[in-house]
């Protein structure tokens, strides 16, 4: 099985849609369509400060990565947030995600990013495992505010 890593292009849409379901699916979190449709058009769009990377085996879209890059007030370089990552249930534990997460890493570095970083929930089990041998756990916890609801 061999995984290959590269940019997510406009043409990946349709293979892209049920990874992204099963992500969302995944974390409970119910997504308007339009907000969907708004992801990919940002991913897709070079003045946009994000990027989305998918992974592929045997030509099959089989996991994806969408990263944002941010300022930072504690580094002089950017920041780049790993904020989507997900494997379809059958190529986990293949190395798909480890795979995801480097060729992140590699992208930021070229994009001018100090650091990468990222959250899961803490019940992510599987994921932590990974996680836990590729960057440091800082103990933070993390608190949201919706300001839509205001």
């Amino acid at each position: 099985m061999r995984v290959v890593i590269r940019p997510l292009a406009s043409t990946d849409r349709e293979a892209w849609r049920p990874l992204w379901q099963g992500y969302l699916d995944f974390y409970q979190r119910p997504l308007a369509p339009e907000i969907s449709d708004l992801t990919w058009a940002r991913l897709n769009d070079p003045a946009e400060p994000m990027f989305a990377l998918g992974a592929e085996i045997d030509g099959d879209l089989v996991g994806f990565a969408h990263a944002v890059i941010h300022r930072s007030t504690w580094l002089a370089g950017h920041s780049c947030y790993l904020e989507d990552l997900f494997v379809s249930p059958a190529s986990r534990s293949g190395g798909v995600g480890r795979a995801l997460i480097e060729a992140v890493a590699q992208e930021a570095g070229v994009r001018g990013c100090d650091r990468l970083h990222w959250l899961t929930h803490t019940d992510n089990a599987t994921a932590r495992h990974l996680y836990d041998k590729v960057a440091a756990h800082l103990g933070f916890v993390s608190y949201r505010r919706s300001l839509l609801d205001s």
